[in-house]
């Protein structure tokens, strides 16, 4: 599971400046007008090798003005769930007594607190950083957000206070599969259904990093773990929207899963946050099979279901290889089915394609297609191979890993589907220049 980093700090300091540097693009919202960061925005980051997961907040204020006590309670959760917090203050206008203040919020979560003096681009303000030192974090660094100043020695600081990523207990030969979706879609529903529905062996595992529950069991000689992550509860005096709070719960079961059972509720329909989730999934490039849950309560003809078919691959267009379920977690119509399409989608999330296969579709597939120029240049890919399973991953050592266009990243892509199986998993394309 990956560590989590979460920026805290009082309004307007430039922590949606300091995200977006971390992460290397403009994924959070940033404005002048104080409080404009009202919902946690997580995303991956890495630093010298180093993968964790980074939480943009609203700002910390003490006051009745409208959003800022549900931002509060948003921080609060960013600092239950991380494991190194960056404090961002502004070096402009020096220390102030709400610094004091969010430190003392800090202090209460016993983790490694660094300090980041933010707008220090200039230097009639660096004397300010040394008034920081009476905050007793763990350490205090100088940064200049805006212009990337700084930002290299902050992430060598959280990198050395951050904990080693923890695998979990399970051997390699189990297919790990997590339930994901809105609140109320039935996730725990199904997870019953499932493992009521089956003649299993089964034994609870309580999640001892999240409050997700595993259930380790057999099935056909084969080992599964099949993580619900319904679990979800209020944290002493933190009221905030359950979905926002679903989505980091989600979060930490996909990072430790082979396989995301994406749920849809059929009587409330596709949702925007059912797009969210299962990009989440997406990017964390695992498994993905899309559950329409409540399949009873729906007026059926036969054409129902095809019309579902089409309306979720046209919501879903990024996810077109994704095979689609449909179930009634409550009266367990269809439930039987699950299953064979999980084995499917774990194997070809598994699968291992010869060098010399691999080469021949890619040869064959630029020889019908030729790229254009991109960039005033052609691309040229000498080789391939798969480096991994896992999500399949294939490197092209090629003449300039700047010059193909993302279309043509696609095609390529599809070209690898078509000949084989990779019904259900993504794939990872890497570009590399060859030496």
């Amino acid at each position: 599971m990956l560590p989590v980093v979460a920026i805290v700090g009082r309004a307007n300091v430039g922590k949606s400046t300091l995200f977006n540097r971390i992460i290397g693009e403009r994924k959070s919202i940033t404005d002048d007008l104080s409080g404009i960061t009202r919902d946690r925005i997580y995303s991956k980051a890495n630093w010298l090798n180093h993968e964790f997961r980074l939480i943009d907040t609203g700002g910390i204020e003490i006051s009745d003005a409208p959003f800022l006590t549900e931002i509060k309670a948003q921080v609060e959760i960013a600092i239950e769930e991380s494991d190194v917090i960056i404090f961002a203050v502004d070096g402009r206008e020096g220390l102030l007594p709400m610094d004091r203040d969010v430190m003392q919020m800090l202090y209460s979560s016993e983790k490694p607190i660094i300090v980041a003096v933010n707008k220090l681009e200039s230097e009639k303000h660096r004397e300010n950083l040394y008034d920081f030192y009476e905050l007793g974090a763990t350490s205090v660094v100088m940064i200049s957000s805006s212009h990337g100043l700084g930002v290299g020695n902050l992430l060598d600081e959280v990198i050395a206070h951050m904990p080693e990523e923890v695998d979990d207990e399970y051997e390699e030969d189990h297919r790990r599969i997590c339930v994901i979706g809105r609140p109320n879609v039935g996730k725990s529903s199904l997870v019953n259904a499932i493992l009521g529905n089956e003649r299993l062996i089964v034994s609870d595992i309580s999640g001892t990093t999240t409050d997700s529950i595993d259930t380790q069991f057999t099935k056909d000689d084969t080992n599964y773990v099949l993580i619900d992550t319904a679990g979800m509860r209020k944290r002493g005096k933190i009221y905030e929207n359950i979905d926002k709070y679903a989505n980091l719960r989600a979060l930490s079961a996909i990072d430790r899963s082979d396989i995301c059972l994406v749920l849809i509720d059929a009587e409330t329909g596709i949702q925007a946050q059912d797009k969210h989730i299962a990009g989440y999934a997406l990017d964390s490039k695992k498994a993905l099979i899309i559950v329409v849950n409540k399949w009873d309560v729906i007026e059926k003809d036969q054409y129902t279901m095809n019309e579902w078919e089409k309306d979720i691959r046209k919501e879903f267009r990024f996810l077109s290889y994704i095979p689609i379920v449909f179930v009634s977690a409550k009266t367990n119509a269809r439930v039987k089915t699950i299953f064979p399409v999980i084995d499917r989608a774990y194997e070809n999330y598994d699968r291992r394609i010869s060098t010399s296969m691999l080469n021949e579709v890619i040869s064959e597939a630029m020889m019908l297609n030729p790229p254009k120029a991109h960039k005033q240049k052609i691309v040229k890919v000498y080789y391939a191979t798969q480096v991994k399973t896992k999500c399949p991953t294939f490197v092209l050592f090629v003449n300039d890993s700047n010059c193909m266009h993302f279309s043509y990243y696609r095609y390529l892509e599809n070209r690898l589907r078509e000949r084989f199986d990779f019904i259900g998993t993504p794939l990872n394309l890497v570009l590399r220049n060859r030496e």
